[in-house]
């Protein structure tokens, strides 16, 4: 047996570890060669098992441990400082296990509340790591059933359809025939669109089954990160060959396999280094404002112990020193000698620290965090913030921050997704200088928009002049009906134009499907485009002119099945001459094409584990839905008809005795068959199904097509094509099908796909024409990007450089004015690629695609360098429409106290449009715009529009409290306008760059009333966040929907995600999530009051509980000689904060309610009195303060003089002391108490009976618990006295009495809003005075009174 020095092993381990640290790559090679060898002999031993372990204890460390987290707070380490102090015995002031009571409570009941934690972590990970996965042996020679956490780095893995994805696996071989692999991120990020993966181009052989066992090649990649959409690297084969791979080549773990049979692959990262895993970051840790200043005021708390505690170390040092001779009742120290009386009173300082140790709450944070939790599932199970279209509701990720709901001054929205529903409607285009307005599509949204807003049930038959057909089915079945044996000509067919039947009772269906279905950007609004009449015909000429042509004359005109029209053409073959292709087909064919739409057919939705869910929805295209209903709902001419629940329908497209039929919604799993008859479920999937049926290669029917996109724009470009008769039909990442209006199927070669990036804001596709041969770049993106790489195509004539340049300038116009109307804008340019180009181009492509560093910037440069010299095509105008409420609520924050920003990427136009939809200018507002390229400019614009708006008197947080607090501002703001800024991102980017325009812009925006940030970069809504938080030191929210948000959400103080159609990704991030914008204006004006209000009452309340307990104690050590004497019991001393008061405050701060959610909602001034700290300022801590000093002299001496003179023993002195202070505590909590409820009665007679029943108990059973006085049976015995009972109904009625009086004049004398807003909560609506109230912020409450619309007075309060 050989002997190994462990040391030099050791070092070999440190130094293989080390080397990975240092090394920028990960290096790694297949698991087969060496499967026999032992672990530590395996060249990747280095990498990280798939184990995933996320709990923070085992059985042995989880005592040491936990006790080690919970001593970094501060108070416990006082506390249990402390109790170890109580030990010694010169300057114990009780018996020191009493001492170690509370504090060991607090720390067992933590260590519950974590270990209870983390034990559900362990059992989470244990049902994880033993998940069944298929790792290839090479013994075996096949897949064999392996554990997730028996998964190595280097193994090669199966996963098949619906089955989660174990590691991140490198993409080598997958069913489909193309090298395709869908796969659903929802776990990941929430987003339920499916996403497309490829097998490493050029790695598989042609035509050969992949065999892991062959594999010889080197991985090549970065290193674990938590990047989620940045991934490269290449496998390196043993000719040294390099195959480059990115992001579309890795399955991220924790997804989910797709509509493919299987994928294999080898593991690149496993367990923790997983970017799941690395994503993983925990739940956020926030202070709250409230929590700060609570800090600061414990530091009082700990001033004020040290003053009482030296005053009863100075007087035991003189009482001692009053005496002549040393007092009989001194007992020396064992030598015989006695204490000097400065030694004795430093000992009585620490003594006095330990027997008045309850100034400082030990029970407040635990306290906090109770109420935090009751306030949480409030705002979580509140009816009204919960979207039964999506059937979501609150959710509250970071729970200490509940409070800072109460207190934003500063709200910064986006825009796409978040103001509007982000549900892309096309709406117009404009193609070579002529504008096409869709005003059949115009007035088709218009009555959805009607219904939608109504309610009511609408059915729309629209008789258009008739068109050319897109639907030769339909025609068929039509002349069938009619008898007619002989077909129309193709050219001559006609369409009965666009029919739509909206009803009430399938709204919600459509609109949860559009959110949160199985096809993102599906509802009907998003797929229905009816086309416009003069475009269809110029489209249908440009296709005929183009298919008579001399290339397509032939055979091979007629549309075949097969995946190809016309053989490939290689670099060898020249471009065949044809016919010229129009400006209007390559505009369309742009739009079918130019995305990243993944199609899918309806015999192949994607596929899940249903448990007891029924679908009863067809799976048809909309086209095929809308041509069932044309067989129910023949009508000789055009009708329109709205009908409410009172009123009959003119003709019901239904029977009466039927459901009808949701055709509008695509189920989870569904199928057609072959003659399009009815749909039926498919059966269920299990999760470890090898196989399945699967339908043949090559582009589906038209009426079966499904589309998947990532992005709304992209989803409604698609639809809008196929209104036009060019379907995307399949798509694959080397070709592209798409059917033209008349039948012919054009499938062009995918060279290279371009993605979208903010930098570019363009996205293109290099593409080979089927017919021409011609490499064809098609670029779409914003007008910004898109107009400057427009060039002059070489030996362009006159005539065509004119052409061009009206062109141009024909389509900016229209681009202003479809931004004018608030239309989102994107252009579509088109250019030629010659042979020689492309193959320069393509060198320097694979070199981006091969590196590893720098790799993203690299390939966006490569992108830049072949999309110059473009020509314009065409432009889109889509319309992304407010959601629900979107004006009033931003309108009851602004009256609120709240500035309104929206910061957002699209042009200022859109920008500015929207913004006067949702309220957040008015057209009396006096508006500055900055926009321009020069920094000296800049710098002068900024400063004369500063000096022209301090014109206007002070800033707008001022004139809002004016408002509220004092009537008008000094200016008189009903005369001078109110101030709107709007700036671009350029202008933005040089504010930022220096520190003077920044001051300078931070005081311009806070005199303006609203700010509108136009072509804003996601880190560029950070940085204003940030710039706005720093330097006014303001409270700011965030609300977005997307991933560009999330920088500015985690910014601010208070981040708020909407779960909308741009996955989830915001959500994670943010504090709390929300599924509408409407919900703001509840969260913030009725919750985040409630809460801070509660919060901030409560830790005041805390503050004056326990002072108002331990100054009994102070008092009565002028009578005991400062010696650190207590007259009650330590065991009531310990039950009285621990048990008998604490249960009232926490239900205080979790249900009371110092006005109703609907005066909340109709006074949205009532908000700022948390904006302002009203309810928690230090005035209103040290009154607090005040008031326990004077209640607990109350309490004490009146106890006092009445037992004055008596033979009574100390624990029957202080009993009713003890007493006296509970009902004092307790009723001073009643008086504070604005909403009494059923839970209130019972916490508060809840706690005077345990005070009596554990006090009367004690009594009987304490017979010798503290010698030498001993409290048996003092309690039962003062019961019996009458005295003890008047003494305490006259103590509690002179403690109590100021506290009442003064209550009674502030709410006479001085009244305040919120007394007002508190006694309308009170009054009965038939008894109630009106007051006025501004028109928009008032419900339908015959308690306000509108005042007049123009010009609305300020708000004010009768």
């Amino acid at each position: 047996m050989r002997w190994t020095d462990p040391m030099a092993l050791l070092g070999r381990r440190w130094g293989r570890r080390r080397q990975e640290q240092d090394s920028t790559v990960r290096t790694l090679v297949s698991n087969l060669p060496y499967e026999d060898l032992k672990k530590k002999e395996q060249p990747n031993r280095q990498y990280k098992g798939n184990a995933v372990k996320t709990t923070k204890y085992t059985l042995w460390s989880f005592v040491p441990k936990n006790l080690y987290e919970q001593f970094h707070r501060v108070a416990n380490i006082y506390f249990v400082g402390l109790a170890v102090l109580n030990f010694v015995p010169v300057v114990n002031a009780f018996q020191p296990e009493v001492a170690l009571i509370p504090i060991c409570v607090i720390l067992a009941l933590t260590a519950i509340k974590d270990g209870w934690e983390d034990f559900r972590r362990y059992q989470t990970d244990q049902k994880l790591n033993n998940l069944p996965c298929s790792v290839y042996s090479r013994r075996e020679m096949g897949f064999m059933e392996r554990r997730w956490k028996d998964m190595r780095v280097g193994d090669f893995v199966k996963v098949v359809s619906n089955e989660t994805i174990p590691a991140d696996i490198l993409l080598l071989h997958t069913s489909d025939p193309n090298g395709v692999c869908l796969m659903e991120t929802s776990n990941l990020d929430g987003e339920t669109n499916l996403k497309q993966r490829k097998v490493v181009p050029g790695f598989p052989a042609p035509d050969s089954p992949f065999k892991p066992a062959g594999f010889k090649s080197t991985v090549v990649c970065e290193k674990p990160n938590n990047d989620l959409n940045h991934f490269s690297g290449y496998i390196e084969k043993p000719d040294k060959r390099k195959l480059g791979f990115g992001i579309d080549s890795l399955l991220l773990r924790g997804c989910t396999i797709r509509n493919t049979d299987e994928a294999t692959g080898i593991v690149v990262y496993a367990g923790h280094e997983t970017k799941s895993m690395l994503n993983n970051s925990g739940a956020r840790n926030k202070r709250s404002k409230l929590e700060r200043k609570l800090n600061s005021d414990v530091l009082y708390c700990v001033l004020l112990l040290f003053t009482l505690c030296l005053v009863g170390a100075l007087g035991h040092t003189i009482w001692l020193e009053s005496f002549s001779s040393v007092p009989p009742y001194l007992v020396p120290d064992s030598d015989g000698h006695f204490i000097p009386s400065t030694v004795a009173g430093f000992y009585m300082f620490f003594t006095m620290i330990i027997l008045l140790q309850v100034l400082i709450p030990i029970s407040l944070y635990v306290s906090i965090e109770l109420v935090k939790m009751g306030q949480v599932f409030f705002i979580s199970h509140d009816v009204d913030l919960y979207d039964q279209e999506t059937d979501t509701r609150v959710q509250c990720q970071t729970l200490n921050i509940t409070e800072d709901l109460g207190q934003i001054q500063y709200v910064f929205s986006d825009k796409t997704g978040t103001l509007t529903e982000n549900k892309m409607v096309f709406r117009r285009c404009t193609i070579m200088a002529t504008e096409y307005s869709h005003s059949e599509n115009a007035a088709r949204l218009a009555v959805l928009s009607e219904t939608e807003a109504t309610g009511d049930e609408v059915t729309l038959f629209q008789q258009r002049q008739k068109q050319p057909s897109l639907f030769a089915e339909e025609e068929e079945e039509e002349e069938e009906e009619k008898g007619s044996g002989e077909g129309r000509p193709e050219a001559t067919r006609r369409s009965h134009g666009a029919k739509a039947d909206v009803g009430s009772n399938q709204r919600s269906k459509v609109n949860a499907a559009g959110a949160h279905g199985d096809l993102a950007f599906s509802s009907p609004l998003e797929t229905v485009v009816v086309p416009d009449s003069k475009l269809q015909q110029e489209v249908l000429e440009a296709e005929r002119q183009w298919e008579e042509g001399p290339l397509n004359q032939g055979p091979h005109l007629a549309p075949t099945p097969g995946p190809h029209l016309a053989p490939t053409p290689g670099p060898h073959l020249a471009p065949i001459p044809g016919p010229e292709w129009s400006p209007y087909l390559d505009f369309l064919v742009a739009l079918a094409i130019c995305n990243t739409v993944l199609v899918s057919t309806a015999t192949a939705q994607r596929q899940r584990v249903i448990k007891g869910r029924h679908n009863s929805c067809a799976p048809q295209t909309l086209g095929g839905r809308l041509r069932g209903l044309l067989k129910k709902m023949r009508s000789p001419r055009s009708m329109f008809k709205v009908s409410t629940g009172k009123q009959e329908p003119l003709a019901d497209p239904f029977t009466a005795d039927e459901e009808p039929p949701d055709i509008l919604h695509t189920p989870d799993v569904c199928t057609t068959t072959p003659e399009g008859g009815s749909p039926k479920t498919q059966p269920e999937v299990t999760p470890h199904q090898a196989q399945r049926q699967r339908p043949e290669p090559g582009p589906a029917s038209p009426d079966a097509v499904c589309y998947e996109s990532q992005s709304p724009d992209e989803a409604a470009l698609v639809h809008a094509a196929r209104a036009y008769g060019f379907t995307l039909l399949e798509r694959t990442p080397d070709r592209v099908t798409v059917r033209l209006p008349r039948g012919a199927l054009l499938t062009y070669e995918v060279i290279d796909i371009l993605t979208f990036d903010s930098t570019r804001k363009r996205m293109s596709v290099l593409v080979r024409h089927p017919r021409t041969r011609e490499i064809l770049l098609y670029t779409k993106g914003a007008d910004s990007a898109v107009m400057e790489l427009l060039g002059e195509p070489a030996g362009e004539s006159v005539s065509q450089r004119e052409l061009r340049k009206r062109v141009c300038s024909s389509t900016q116009r229209h681009l202003d004015m479809y931004a004018r109307d608030g239309l989102r804008t994107l252009c579509f340019a088109k250019k030629v690629v010659s042979q020689k180009e492309y193959e320069d181009w393509s060198l320097v492509r694979q070199q981006a695609i091969s590196a590893i560093e720098n790799r993203e910037e690299l390939l966006m440069d490569t992108a830049v360098q072949l999309e110059t010299s473009l020509t314009l095509i065409g432009a889109t105008g889509i319309e992304d429409r407010l959601q629900e409420n979107v004006p009033e609520t931003i309108e009851a924050l602004r009256e609120a106290g709240m500035q309104v920003w929206v910061l957002t990427g699209d042009k200022p136009e859109t920008a500015v449009n929207i913004a006067y939809s949702c309220k957040l200018l008015d057209h009396r507002d006096l508006v500055f715009t900055l926009n321009t390229d020069n920094k000296a400019v800049c710098r002068s614009t900024l400063e004369c529009t500063l000096e022209e708006v301090r014109r206007y008197g002070p800033d707008a947080d001022c004139r809002g409290f004016a408002e509220t607090f004092g009537g008008q501002g000094s200016m008189g703001l009903g005369e001078d306008p109110t101030i709107g800024l709007m700036i671009d991102g350029r202008t933005l980017g040089m504010v930022l760059e220096e520190e003077d325009l920044r001051s300078k812009f931070v005081e311009l925006c806070r005199r303006c009333r609203s700010v509108l940030c136009c072509r804003v970069t996601p880190l560029q809504k950070s940085t204003v966040v940030k710039l706005v938080r720093d330097k006014l030191q303001v409270m700011t929210l965030a609300i977005g929907d997307g991933a560009n948000d999330v920088n500015m959400i985690q910014a601010a103080d208070v981040g708020i995600g909407i779960s909308g159609q741009e996955g989830m990704q915001a959500v994670m991030a943010s504090d709390f999530a929300i599924s509408r914008f409407k919900h703001l204006r509840k969260l913030l004006l009725v919750h985040g009051h409630w809460c801070y209000s509660r919060l901030s009452n409560m830790v005041i309340y805390f503050f004056y509980k326990n002072l108002a307990y331990v100054a009994l104690l102070f008092w009565y050590q002028f009578y005991c000689g400062f010696s650190g004497t207590a007259m009650i019991d330590y065991w009531l001393m310990i039950f009285f904060n621990l048990f008998f008061t604490s249960v009232p405050p926490i239900m205080h701060g979790i249900m009371d309610q110092d006005v109703s959610a609907t005066t909340l909602l109709s006074i949205p001034e009532l908000y700022k009195i948390g904006q302002h700290s009203a309810g928690y300022r230090r005035s209103a801590f040290w009154i607090g303060m005040s008031d326990a000093f004077y209640q607990s002299l109350v309490c004490f001496f009146i106890p006092y003089l009445t037992y004055q003179g008596s033979d009574i023993d100390i624990f029957a002195f202080g009993n009713p002391i003890n007493t006296v202070s509970l009902f004092t505590i307790i009723l001073h909590l009643a008086i504070e108490i604005n909403a009494w409820t059923v839970v209130h009665w019972v916490v508060m007679v809840g706690s005077v009976l345990l005070y009596f029943g554990v006090t009367l108990a004690y009594s009987a059973i304490c017979v010798t618990c503290n010698p030498p006085s001993n409290p048996y049976w003092i309690m039962q015995q003062q019961m019996a006295d009458p005295m003890f009972y008047l003494t305490c109904l006259i103590t509690i009625v002179v403690a109590l009495l100021p506290k009442y009086i003064v209550q009674v004049l502030r709410g006479t004398l001085a009244p305040s809003p919120l007394l007002f807003a508190r006694q309308l909560d009170r009054m009965p609506p038939s008894l109630e005075e009106p007051i006025p109230i501004n028109a928009s912020a008032a419900p339908n409450d015959p308690r306000f009174t509108l005042s007049s619309p123009s010009p609305p007075p300020s708000p004010t309060l009768a």
